[in-house]
């Protein structure tokens, strides 16, 4: 990995299972950012949230599959290789061991996971190794006076392209259109026998009834017909 790209933009979650909201905000994100790609990076075992429904291969195999064809989403499986918990910041100090301290790095989250921020491990040490990028997400505001507010107001970005002029440290708050998915939603209506067209692409939907996902029916396709 090098730092040839520019900006490296990181999208993680769990991806369980990937969905439209998903690359609709990886395209969203990389058009406003000005970036040659975006990054998804599904996470093995996240601490703060309950554990995925599908084992990390089966994530893997649906996100791969969602992004086959477009060159501007990657994926990163690096926290699914790794042993241990799921930790941003370790993920984000690998990141840098590898671009070098010159490169600009940036990771993607949304408000409502930002406003526990100094929940996370090594919170503080994060803003030294990458940019952060707020997604703000209507109903989910930050405390006024808690550390997370106090991070964005203190290193607020004034551009998109300051995060472009320098390796780290910033925070900029975006507004994007989002798709009003969520993985959730796809699993509940999986779970109940419910159609998920449209709501995932059709080939992911196709391998989640291959590999009976999600409480699914197992299918040769009828079911992107209800």
């Amino acid at each position: 990995m090098t730092c040839a790209e520019g900006l490296h933009l990181v999208f993680g979650g769990t991806f369980d299972p990937v969905h439209h909201g998903h690359l609709r905000m990886a395209v969203e994100l990389k058009e406003r950012l000005g970036v040659s790609s975006v990054h998804l990076m599904p996470s093995k075992a996240p601490p703060h949230r309950p554990q995925p429904g599908a084992s990390a291969e089966e994530r893997l195999a649906l996100l791969a599959l969602a992004v086959n064809g477009e060159p501007g989403l990657q994926v990163d499986d690096r926290e699914l290789r790794r042993d241990s918990l799921s930790w941003t910041a370790d993920s984000l100090q690998q990141l840098r061991d590898e671009l070098g301290p010159a490169c600009p790095l940036a990771m993607v989250v949304g408000t409502d996971a930002f406003a526990g921020f100094d929940s996370w491990r090594d919170w503080q040490r994060i803003p030294e190794l990458a940019h952060i990028v707020v997604i703000r997400r209507l109903g989910a505001e930050l405390a006024a006076g808690s550390a997370p507010s106090q991070l964005q107001q203190a290193r607020a970005a004034d551009s998109v392209e300051a995060l472009h002029r320098q390796p780290a440290g910033l925070v900029l708050s975006l507004a994007l259109p989002v798709l009003d998915i969520s993985a959730t939603m796809v699993r509940q209506r999986l779970a109940s026998g419910r159609s998920a067209r449209y709501l995932v692409p059709d080939r992911v939907l196709q391998e989640i009834q291959a590999r009976g996902l999600y409480g699914s029916r197992s299918s040769s396709g009828g079911n992107l017909r209800q």
